[in-house]
C-alpha cells in the first residue's frame, strides 16, 4: 500500500523555536521538509481573552506513518502550553516528490 502524505501546520513564538523544531523533525525522519514563514499575525481567544501575536508557521510534510510519532514530539518539545497541530491529507503530488518524500521519512 503507498504512503498517505500530509501537510501538518504548527506554530511557535519565536523564529529561533521554529527553526530548531523544524531541524529537529528533520534529523528524527518526522518529517521530510519544514517551511518556516513569518512573522505572521494571529489573532486567537485565549483563556476568555482575544489576544493578537505574532507567530512563525511551520508547514511540515510527512506521511501518515510518522503524524502519530510527530505529534507526540510537538508535544513533548514545543513551548507552547497547548501547542497547534493540524493536519491535511496531500492528495495529488508529483511522482517525484512524493517519492522522495516517503524516503526521507522512512525509518532507517
Amino acid at each position: 500500500m503507498p504512503d498517505r502524505y500530509l501537510m501538518a501546520m504548527t506554530t511557535t513564538d519565536a523564529r529561533s523555536d521554529a527553526e530548531r523544531l523544524a531541524r529537529d523533525l528533520v534529523e528524527r525522519r518526522l518529517a521530510a521538509c519544514v517551511q518556516v514563514l513569518g512573522p505572521i499575525s494571529s489573532t486567537y481567544r485565549w483563556r476568555g481573552a482575544i489576544e493578537t501575536a505574532d507567530e512563525w508557521l511551520c508547514i511540515i510534510k510527512t506521511t501518515a506513518a510518522r503524524f502519530d510519532a510527530l505529534a507526540a514530539h510537538i508535544e513533548t518539545n514545543h513551548g507552547y502550553e497547548t501547542p497547534e497541530l493540524t493536519a491535511v491529507p496531500v492528495d495529488h503530488g508529483s511522482a517525484g516528490y512524493l517519492a522522495w518524500l516517503s524516503k526521507a521519512t522512512a525509518n532507517p
